[in-house]
């Protein structure tokens, strides 16, 4: 605690700057590959600098790690206060949100996707579990609140829905950061018409899919 407390003393451009730089690092390198000598010839400080912030590169990866998922929650907590949205263009808004971060942020999601597609990355299923658990709390309130309204029916298997959109929403991104995934699955169309696509269609489901003419 007292080592994260040094680092959040130090002025928010040096810190932005150590993060931005332990980003590219285990971006580029994954994390058994990461090193702290290349982050601190980078940035010009004492290696013993980045020990006093953070302990280890564990550490490091622990501070990266929850200012990334902060980061992704803070729109999305937007999205869930805006009024006259209903439950439907709230995902579609999430499909963007989502879309933006890793416009935004692409060396976070490649952490992100090396993490998801290596068995071998330290600390995984934590750090998977906190990324799940966080994005599931999100579409819980979204699909309760959408019940509430009447926008989704009171019979609804929430916990079948929750896992649904999860998983759509995370394929959405990935198919978004790597299109060579989606190739001859999605359809050829911009983000936001694809996000608003998607959203319809599950608005209206399998039963009753809107027609693509």
């Amino acid at each position: 605690m007292a080592i994260k407390k040094t680092f959040e003393n130090l002025p928010e451009e040096k810190q932005r700057r150590v993060l931005d730089e332990a980003t590219v690092e285990f971006a580029e390198h994954g994390y058994h590959q990461a090193s702290i000598n290349r982050i601190v010839d980078r940035l010009g400080i004492a290696k013993g600098s980045l020990f006093k912030y953070f302990g280890n590169k564990q550490g490091l990866f622990e501070h990266l790690f929850g200012h990334a998922v902060a980061g992704f929650k803070k729109p999305l907590k937007a999205i869930r206060a805006t009024p006259d949205l209903d439950f439907f263009e709230r995902i579609e808004q999430s499909f963007l949100a989502g879309a933006q971060f890793v416009d935004e942020h692409p060396n976070l999601y490649r952490i992100y996707l090396k993490m998801l597609f290596n068995e071998s990355f330290p600390l995984r299923e934590r750090f998977l579990g906190e990324i799940r658990g966080a994005n599931a709390k999100y579409l819980r309130q979204l699909i309760e609140s959408g019940i509430k309204a009447g926008e989704l029916p009171a019979s609804l298997d929430v916990d079948m829905a929750v896992f649904t959109l999860h998983a759509v929403m995370d394929r959405f991104l990935q198919g978004y950061a790597v299109p060579s995934l989606d190739n001859g699955l999605a359809p050829a169309a911009n983000l936001q018409a694809r996000a608003r696509a998607l959203a319809a269609f599950l608005r209206h489901g399998l039963a009753d899919a809107p027609s693509q003419e």
